[in-house]
């Protein structure tokens, strides 16, 4: 977060990189900034395999999938609740993940805005293959709704903050969408 396209600063590159020397799961950097593409090379080279960028940031969703791919990153493109779902459709060929906000980003601990799942399901109408990652207020009672909806990836941040240990509240989780 650049505290533009949402207001609060958040993590950086350098944390990413940090987080990389600790084992070998691939890393994902979620950018929520105003000009995503000023940030790619430095998440590139703090080891981050996936980038997801927001739709709403920029007009040149296409050109910037495409220098990631060439970049051997992987790319995804997020969508604000408020954003229609076409603006994911309009990239599916450029993009390795799609990401759908259930939450309107920049702030923890808001409730899951449940009508988004729609456009989950109509993602997957069209991508049955594809990565799609929901983020914001995901519990077990929203994770096995996303998950019905279609999504395979998902973001909790507020609900495993608050379980008694990460370890039990991804359990949880775990056992929630089996």
């Amino acid at each position: 977060m650049d505290g533009q396209f949402v207001p609060p600063i958040t993590f950086g590159a350098d944390l990413a990189a940090a987080i990389g020397k600790l084992g070998s799961v691939p890393i994902e950097a979620h950018l929520m900034t105003k000009t995503p593409e000023a940030h790619f090379d430095a998440f590139i080279d703090a080891g981050c395999k996936r980038i997801i960028f927001h739709a709403e940031a920029t007009a040149h969703a296409h050109f910037h999938c495409a220098a990631l791919r060439k970049r051997g990153i992987q790319s995804g493109v997020a969508i604000n609740p408020a954003t229609p779902v076409e603006a994911i459709l309009a990239v599916l060929e450029a993009i390795d993940v799609a990401l759908v906000m259930t939450v309107n980003p920049g702030w923890g601990g808001q409730a899951f805005i449940g009508s988004c799942l729609e456009k989950v399901k109509k993602i997957r109408a069209r991508a049955p293959h594809l990565d799609i990652e929901v983020d914001g207020g995901i519990d077990p009672v929203t994770i096995r709704l996303a998950a019905a909806a279609g999504a395979n990836v998902f973001v909790s941040g507020s609900y495993l903050a608050k379980a008694p240990s990460i370890c039990d509240g991804v359990r949880e989780l775990r056992s929630a969408c089996a």
